[in-house]
């Protein structure tokens, strides 16, 4: 691997291409890949077509597509152009992609043949941006069903040629390359700018994570609209010639069990909510099924000999080679992270936020540290502002050339996170260890001051309660100086559980009635006085959650009814 002479898209392409030319560099699971070299030579084609259609550098191209391997095409073709990628979640409502297409002053628009009916909606809306480029069938349209249709709506093919590797100096680092808009829990729609530098400092600082090297294998199953993915799940391992393999279709087990069989990767990054998924529904369940298992598993020992054998299985199910299981996006259940470590699984947590690049904190599986997310990136400077004086902890402000310029088109929003000095207000709470581990305790925002000005924090009550048999996700918050839970039960283990013990089905709300009563009991038990829950009422629909799986917890009072908030005002400020 060598080194980068500027910190830029451009420097990053040519220098990986020229070090792992004819290493393979993305795929989907069941596909021919692209070697480097052939990754390059379709960046090039693609980039001159955007160059003959009148894009110039600083125009925004907004990337409406799934994960694929010319997903990245199409970005590293904006980004060493100097125009500004724009990559919208799929997810996304029509509305909402409508209005970041006008708030972002999108010229061109790539996007996917599986999404080419909502883009000529979109396109027909907006009236339409000014070069339309489909990322599947501009670069290679396929032969077969659908060619005719695709041609028919003026979707032209893209000739692939080789093209010799030779900087053009197109950007500079402090040039824009992203504006990413989020969908997160606070309800405040932003645009977060990040240049060059931002985000190629961030992939290159995390590049010795992982520990991926040229020809290992990294299976993805987050979007690579979310910097999390797109930094971390892509950059970092194109800067190290590693592979990176993409599903087809989205991650249901049926198809992300055989794929993980076939790929065998080395590394992959998730959402908490997937393993915690795996852990309560294929590991704690066997155990709470059998009431001698049951007791036996609350034994310190025998847990952890139990646990120790599961996560045998696990490692052979996700292909006997993984050796870095990056989490982010959310806080991990403590339960999760206990039966993770136990399990001896490799796994660590990383902390950061979109409009840092993302990552922040991080470490390898092998040094991490429960309910830490490891030590601050190199280069870059984490300081506790305010300090609790008993605690130390306080809200996490960081500095250094991950942090983005600011909010596009919001310099009263930027003010509001960004000191003069440079310094970023996250949001979060958080504490340094010992060890300079850095310790997330939750977001000042949602965090609930006590009676006795006691800091709460609701997540925290959260993962106790998430940890009960039965419960699928819960939300807390205030009301009245008293503290009220909504808890959404996982209802078909719940009615199994009721006919193993022959109850009558019409007994039901009854049994959750009392269930929610005895789960008040038991999870207080194991709060502090002032972090008590008052109140646990049914939730009888899952919460609605961000990409990375974060409940909105502005779209909910303390009676769970949905408040109405506009849909094109949504934000996500965390990423961890």
């Amino acid at each position: 691997m060598g080194v980068l002479r500027s910190l830029t898209m451009e420097s990053l392409l040519i220098e990986s291409v020229n070090s792992y030319g004819p290493i393979e560099c993305v795929s989907f699971v069941d596909g021919e890949p692209y070697t480097y070299r052939d990754f390059y030579n379709r960046v090039v084609s693609l980039r001159n077509y955007f160059i003959s259609s009148g894009i110039k550098k600083g125009d925004k191209i907004v990337i409406l597509s799934e994960n694929q391997p010319n997903w990245c095409v199409c970005y590293f073709a904006i980004t060493t152009l100097g125009a500004v990628a724009v990559p919208v979640l799929t997810d996304f409502h029509v509305e909402e992609i409508h209005n970041i297409l006008q708030h972002s002053e999108a010229r061109a628009f790539c996007v996917s043949v599986k999404l080419l009916d909502k883009a000529r909606v979109l396109i027909d809306q907006s009236g339409g941006p000014a070069v339309c480029v489909n990322t599947l069938s501009a670069i290679d349209i396929p032969v077969g069903e659908g060619r005719a249709d695709i041609l028919s709506k003026g979707w032209k093919p893209i000739k692939i040629e080789e093209h010799p590797v030779e900087k053009l100096n197109f950007v500079d680092e402090e040039d824009l390359a992203s504006i990413i808009y989020t969908s997160g829990t606070t309800g405040q729609s932003k645009g977060v700018v990040l240049t060059h530098r931002n985000i190629v400092y961030d992939a290159e600082a995390a590049s010795g994570i992982p520990h991926l090297g040229p020809g290992d294998r990294l299976l993805s199953i987050l979007p690579l609209a979310h910097t999390y993915e797109c930094t971390i799940g892509f950059l970092t391992p194109f800067r190290v010639g590693a592979h990176v393999f993409y599903l087809s279709k989205p991650p249901a087990p049926v198809v992300l069990l055989p794929a993980l069989k076939k790929v065998k990767p080395n590394a992959m990054l998730t959402v908490p909510l997937l393993i915690e998924k795996i852990y309560r529904s294929a590991v704690l369940s066997k155990f709470q099924k059998n009431r001698l298992l049951k007791n036996l598993y609350r034994v310190p020992p025998l847990r952890k000999l139990f646990n120790r054998a599961a996560g045998k299985k696990l490692m052979k199910t996700f292909g006997g080679n993984i050796h870095f299981f990056g989490i982010g996006g959310a806080a991990l259940a403590e339960d999760v992270e206990k039966f993770l470590r136990e399990a001896r699984f490799p796994y660590a947590i990383g902390y950061g936020l979109t409009e840092t690049a993302p990552l922040i904190a991080g470490s390898d599986a092998k040094n991490s540290r429960f309910r830490s997310t490891g030590p601050v990136l190199p280069g870059v400077s984490v300081k506790i502002a305010n300090p609790d004086p008993e605690s130390g902890e306080g809200e996490i402000l960081v500095k250094g050339p991950n942090v983005m310029k600011g909010y596009f088109k919001a310099p009263e929003k930027t003010a509001e996170v960004m000191t003069a000095d440079g310094w970023f207000h996250t949001g979060d709470l958080g504490v340094f260890g010992a060890d300079e581990y850095l310790y997330i305790r939750g977001r000042l925002k949602s965090m609930i001051l006590g009676p006795s000005g006691e800091n709460i924090y609701p997540e925290a009550i959260e993962a106790v309660i998430n940890e009960f048999e039965f419960v699928s996700e819960s939300l807390v918050m205030e009301h009245e100086g008293r503290l009220v839970a909504r808890v959404h039960l996982d209802y078909e283990a719940f009615k199994g559980n009721m006919r193993d013990l022959a109850e009558s089905a019409a007994d039901l709300p009854k049994q959750m009635g009392e269930y929610l009563n005895q789960l008040k009991k038991q999870v207080n038990k194991r709060l502090n006085v002032f972090s008590r829950v008052s109140e646990f009422i049914e939730e009888n629909q899952p919460f609605e959650k961000t990409p990375t799986k974060k409940i909105k917890r502005y779209l909910y009072d303390h009676l769970g009814k949905k408040n109405k908030v506009d849909k094109t005002d949504q934000g996500e400020n965390n990423d961890s």
